[in-house]
């Protein structure tokens, strides 16, 4: 008799915080201009924890940090992933900011507490009702093996590895086309015709 009561009460406590929530997604909208309220925070961060099968949860990394492989790990992040988390990992671009949820800041320990087969998951699978997008083909995946590796390396980052990702994230045309203009000047070659006509 006493468990089934504590089951209404607990019954009652949910659907009353789902009216609340409901009231406030009225109230304010779904913008993701907004931040997100603790309790949004807190729900995230349970499904993105639920969205990791527990099997794949506990699998290990077949990988050992190495120079090496934090270099390639490195290349990959700047190329691939930057455009959201930046080159330090804290999320602080433009994209990342304007997702819902934010890019998180991995180098805290929301994100470097997971063990490296959540963020295997996380990087290859994807997690739905994010940004996160799931990242190469079906099957293995050396690459989000590695990159789960290099989100342990964030925090210890050098000015110089900073540097090297800054050449290796992605450019539009007109910065690769205002890079090879300075290398012309550079390197004494005439201006092209066209680049003092902005």
């Amino acid at each position: 008799m006493k468990s089934w009561k504590s089951g209404i009460g607990f019954t009652g406590l949910i659907l009353v915080l789902l009216i609340a929530l409901g009231a406030a997604i009225l109230r304010r909208g779904f913008s993701a201009r907004t931040p997100p309220s603790a309790f949004e925070s807190l729900l995230a961060r349970g499904m993105r924890r639920l969205a990791v099968p527990s099997a794949d949860r506990h699998r290990a990394n077949p990988f050992t940090a190495t120079p090496e492989l934090l270099a390639e790990a490195r290349h990959h992040f700047a190329d691939h992933c930057a455009g959201c988390h930046g080159n330090d990992g804290r999320g602080n671009t433009t994209l990342g900011e304007s997702l819902f949820p934010k890019a998180p800041d991995m180098r805290k320990p929301e994100t470097q507490n997971l063990t490296d087969g959540e963020l295997y998951y996380i990087i290859h699978n994807g997690v739905r009702f994010t940004g996160m997008p799931a990242w190469g083909a079906d099957g293995p995946d050396d690459d989000s093996w590695k990159l789960a590796l290099f989100i342990r390396h964030l925090s210890q980052l050098t000015q110089q590895e900073l540097a090297e990702m800054e050449r290796d994230n992605p450019k539009s045309e007109s910065e690769q086309a205002e890079e090879q203009e300075e290398d012309d000047f550079l390197n004494g070659k005439p201006a092209h015709p066209h680049s003092d006509q902005h």
